[in-house]
């Protein structure tokens, strides 16, 4: 017992945050405004009771944490290494890549202490989601939400770059859901060309051909004990989904719906498009694979819910933004996704 305590303690992540908590010490963290939240858009602050849900702290990684998951993903691809193929599960990526159950609990208790009501905790302890108004987050960030009006379309974002408490400034990558600049769906519909007569379009069974699936299902590999998770920001309805799977002879086999906040996105039309195309199709190659449909307003969310709830070894996203709009620690969340063996696949 006494040797398997010794070794629960070392492998749990060093306290990284030593000093006090002091909200009236603080330091700015770099990197989180919008660059379309730009002065020539400004219309003015928003209204300081407007509800901002499901906001995340996202947390950083010390550099020796950084480098031994560098080493840990190039071990988990590399056959010869005891590693390879031994993923990890959120909670054992938190033991050696988040932050230690105290310094979580200080992040926790900071948020709570400016009126923030914590949603719920990243299972690797990177991550901490958090809901409350313009007005809280304005007076404990340090940074006031404003309306931004760019192309004809009304945002809210912070107008400055947010602050912290010095004691936890370096713990803190950034923050995500400050702003409603979300990522897109690149879906276009265009028109087809037509290999034969003037009404051709690809089908289930067309792709089996193209790419030389039709054996893998006649042996038997159909999807059947694997699962996908399917990111997104809109509503569906699952009676298009099936209408899609009866018209081409697959079994019936619903997504599994899963909202990630408390806020529905609603139906929105160019999302909800996407979303379409996205649960049909996943469904179409691999027809007994069971879907997660993860979902709520931001995508980049949904797909960083999607990993900490570790249900599928594949994640497929079809959202997207300009790179220099993207948060640079998005790539710590796949990184994460990586060393608990999920394949992540984007649109391009």
């Amino acid at each position: 017992l006494l040797m398997g305590f010794a070794t629960v303690m070392m492998a749990a992540p060093p306290n990284r945050v030593t000093r006090p908590v002091d909200a009236g010490r603080t330091r700015t963290i770099a990197g989180n405004l919008h660059r379309q939240a730009q002065p020539q858009y400004d219309r003015g602050e928003v209204d300081q009771a407007m509800h901002m849900d499901y906001m995340l702290l996202v947390v950083k990684p010390s550099a020796a944490q950084q480098t031994e998951l560098d080493g840990l993903l190039a071990d988990q691809q590399n056959p010869s290494s005891p590693n390879f193929h031994q993923w990890l599960t959120p909670e054992q990526f938190g033991n050696r890549f988040g932050l230690s159950t105290g310094d979580r609990s200080k992040v926790v208790a900071w948020l709570t202490s400016q009126g923030f009501n914590v949603n719920e905790s990243g299972r690797a302890r990177n991550w901490v989601a958090f809901s409350g108004t313009a007005g809280q987050v304005s007076q404990a960030l340090h940074t006031p939400i404003h309306r931004f009006q760019v192309n004809g379309v009304s945002h809210f974002a912070n107008a400055a770059e947010p602050s912290v408490p010095e004691a936890l400034a370096d713990v803190t990558g950034g923050f995500l859901g400050l702003d409603d600049f979300l990522p897109e769906s690149f879906a276009r519909l265009v028109q087809p060309d037509f290999n034969s007569g003037t009404s051709h379009f690809l089908v289930p069974e067309d792709y089996g051909t193209i790419y030389n699936i039709a054996p893998l299902y006649k042996a038997g590999i159909d999807g059947t004990g694997q699962s996908i998770a399917v990111v997104g920001e809109s509503d569906v309805l699952l009676s298009d989904l099936r209408a899609f799977r009866t018209r081409y002879n697959l079994p019936a086999n619903d997504p599994k719906m899963m909202l990630y906040s408390s806020t529905d996105p609603g139906f929105n039309t160019s999302a909800q498009l996407e979303a379409n195309l996205d649960l049909e199709w996943a469904g179409a190659i691999a027809p007994n694979a069971t879907i997660y449909y993860i979902y709520g307003p931001n995508a980049f969310t949904a797909m960083i819910s999607a990993i900490n709830l570790n249900l599928a070894p594949v994640i497929s996203s079809s959202w997207g933004t300009c790179e220099i709009f993207a948060p640079s620690y998005l790539r710590a969340f796949a990184q994460q996704g990586n060393a608990q063996g999920i394949t992540i696949l984007n649109a391009s």
